[in-house]
């Protein structure tokens, strides 16, 4: 149970919440874990199948606070609303920025300042933590390589400027991506980003764990009553998740590459969770998919202190927190959006 930015996030899966007088409080077989003030939160988010009680419900729809409710897994599921709360206006400011060039522009270069940084951070860190099985030249001159794009993105001037900045630099990062996989090497080598399908076991891990990624970010961002759907450097195209997709760049270095690494460098994910198809392709068994998904969550367990806030929270809430920063600073209560920053 977290409250952060006038949201209660309730993470304990088993948790049942009900009302009790102006109050919130959190239940587990009858006892009571914990007792908040309704007046206190904008929304309330919990992650879970046990629910709510119906009074609770009424009156979050009276004092026009959403209640959201989560798989344990961070999937979005339902979302009880009153009639008067902001999310229409919420979400025509959100059109109207998208619509604008310059404003997507500005937004976009959040996005991409932090999976810049982010991914300059990766590559120092195991640099720092690993100097005698690394090529550390390669690794220091990559980093220095993304540093400068993350300069010259700052200074982009229109979206297609940026696209470019972001592409080379990713093309960097991934060239020195090889160095950073430690063990298993015969099973578990990249030597360039390949998807639709994957062909070697490192890049089906990857495309895995970004599909993970950008579910749960559209999770959070439907939570705060942006659309999905809408982006700023992801141009609207019909069934794609543009905004899920922009938010997630600067979640893939630090979430999706670093819990990739970390199981094959581990051992916590060997050959046997993938299959070759005849035609090239290499796909995850079954057992496969449910190893990656045990590591998954366990990570999103794991605490950090999140740079904004300086407040622990668990990785799993970082995208929420982040979402709501976003949607903050598209209504204008922000001067401008804090891209996560790993440190």
């Amino acid at each position: 149970m977290k409250p952060l930015l006038n949201t209660l996030f309730i993470n304990q899966d088993t948790a049942y919440l009900a009302l009790d007088g102006e109050n919130v409080i959190v239940l587990k077989d009858d006892e009571v874990l914990a007792r908040f003030p309704l007046h206190n939160f904008e929304q309330i988010t919990t992650f879970g199948y046990t629910g709510a009680s119906p009074a609770l419900m009424r009156k979050c729809v009276e004092d026009n606070i959403a209640l959201n409710f989560m798989t344990p897994e961070g999937r979005f599921m339902a979302r009880v609303i009153g009639e008067t709360n902001g999310n229409v206006l919420l979400r025509k400011e959100q059109y109207r920025r998208s619509d604008a060039l310059d404003a997507s522009l500005d937004l976009a270069k959040s996005f991409i300042a932090g999976k810049l940084y982010n991914a300059k951070w990766v590559l120092e860190r195991t640099r720092r933590d690993n100097p005698l099985r690394v090529n550390i030249e390669c690794l220091e001159a990559a980093a220095t390589h993304i540093k400068e794009s993350l300069d010259c993105a700052l200074q982009a001037t229109d979206l297609d400027a940026l696209r470019g900045i972001e592409g080379k630099a990713a093309v960097v990062y991934f060239s020195v991506f090889d160095e950073m996989i430690l063990n298993q090497k015969e099973e578990f080598f990249f030597t360039e980003r390949n998807r639709r399908p994957p062909l070697d076991n490192m890049n089906c891990l990857l495309s895995f764990l970004y599909a993970l990624l950008a579910n749960d970010i559209a999770s959070a961002l439907t939570g705060v009553g942006l659309d999905s759907y809408v982006g700023f450097l992801h141009r609207d195209r019909s069934g794609r998740q543009s905004l899920a997709l922009d938010m997630m760049e600067e979640f893939r270095p630090i979430l999706a590459d670093r819990v990739a690494l970390t199981m094959v460098n581990r051992k916590q994910v060997t050959n046997k969770a993938f299959e070759k198809k005849e035609n090239g392709a290499v796909l995850l068994t079954d057992d496969g998919r449910k190893v990656i998904l045990q590591a998954w969550h366990e990570h999103k367990e794991e605490m950090i202190t999140h740079p904004f806030l300086e407040e622990k929270i668990k990785w799993g809430l970082v995208p929420h927190v982040q979402a709501i920063l976003l949607a903050r600073y598209i209504r204008g209560d922000l001067d401008a959006y804090p891209p996560f920053l790993w440190k």
